[in-house]
């Protein structure tokens, strides 16, 4: 069993995307090559949405990526690089997007809903739950008691 879940895990991680960089992309020097794929992965792929435009072989994934290559061989820093892209783009090229105004709501809704889900949850419990719970009347048992003896 032990091998079969280790021959399973291998397996898993043999199908993890591989980077879709291609050769005459990479840079010479290291360090810009690095930065690069630092910030590629975190840019959305505008074809697949869901991958970053590092794991995707769509044409504008690469264009992309060497895109931000350009822009750091130019000099710019990793925050111009990203600020270009996002200019031409939109923020919905970001795989995280900023926290602004526009996005307040994305980033707090889950945790506001969670919050209030909590609370109901709470204050329901503390009322004492639902009405099916609570202790028959006197009345209501003998009533229960003679239909249950009619059944018999």
């Amino acid at each position: 069993m032990k091998r079969l879940l280790a021959g399973l895990f291998l397996l898993m991680i043999a199908i993890l995307p591989a980077k879709a960089v291609q050769p005459d992309e990479i840079l010479s020097d290291p360090a810009l090559e690095s930065r690069a794929r630092a910030l590629s992965e975190g840019l959305r792929c505008l074809v697949c949405q869901n991958q970053s435009i590092d794991d995707s072989n769509a044409p504008l994934a690469r264009d992309l990526r060497i895109l931000i290559r350009e822009r750091l061989k130019a000099g710019d820093s990793d925050a111009q690089a990203i600020d270009f892209v996002v200019a031409r783009y939109g923020d919905f090229v970001l795989l995280r997007p900023r926290f602004t105004p526009e996005t307040w709501l994305l980033w707090i809704g889950p945790f506001a809903l969670l919050l209030v889900a909590g609370t109901f949850l709470f204050l329901r419990r503390r009322r004492g739950g639902n009405e099916a719970e609570k202790a028959l009347a006197p009345e209501e048992e003998a009533a229960l008691k003679r239909a249950l003896d009619r059944r018999s």
